[in-house]
């Protein structure tokens, strides 16, 4: 024979659902509202410094350590920009990153793959596969750094490699990372 349950559990369920669904939505929109609306544009910290990492090209482990901080160093002074090793508003510019709430996104000008990786490659090497920049460290026709060749499996010099690999390795990291890596011609674009 079944036990019988006590009026006042019956009502438990009910009770339990009921603060369920007043809960839900009320947690939604302070979620909302914490990002002016935005919530899908707001980043975790840890993506938000890989973005940057992944930006000046280095391996990107979500950590702001000192390898982070050094490269930004090394960016700050390369581009004339106040040399703190912080993440300032000129830095995210200079890298061609937007920021939108908290958080920065990699930015997307309006457009084409196609249509933007040729207009960067014109920028940026004048759509020379082979050129390579004064100081060596920029290489090929969308001028690679080693290190973001090698992060996007690429192997030997970009410099070297023929125009369809590069090409190819381009809109990869196009489609990982915006115009991100190409900072100075990305500004050109819009």
């Amino acid at each position: 024979m079944p036990r019988a349950v006590p009026p006042l559990l019956r009502f438990v369920p009910v009770v339990v659902l009921s603060l369920a669904l007043i809960a839900v939505p009320a947690i939604a929109a302070e979620d909302t509202a914490s990002t002016g609306g935005a919530q899908a544009s707001t980043i975790s910290k840890k993506t938000w410094v890989k973005q940057i990492q992944r930006a000046l090209g280095v391996r990107a482990d979500g950590v702001m350590g000192p390898q982070t901080r050094r490269a930004v160093r090394r960016f700050q002074r390369a581009n004339g920009l106040r040399v703190t090793g912080r993440v300032d508003a000129a830095t995210i510019a200079a890298l061609g990153l937007e920021q939108s709430g908290d958080r920065t996104l990699a930015s997307a000008p309006t457009g084409d793959a196609a249509t933007i990786l040729a207009k960067i490659a014109e920028c940026e090497s004048g759509g020379d596969p082979t050129a390579i920049s004064a100081d060596g460290r920029y290489r090929g026709k969308y001028q690679f750094s080693r290190a973001t060749w090698e992060a996007l499996g690429g192997t030997g010099d970009p410099a070297e490699a023929d125009e369809a690999t590069q090409d190819a390795m381009a809109l990869k990291l196009y489609e990982e990372r915006g115009t991100a890596p190409w900072p100075s011609c990305s500004k050109q674009l819009d």
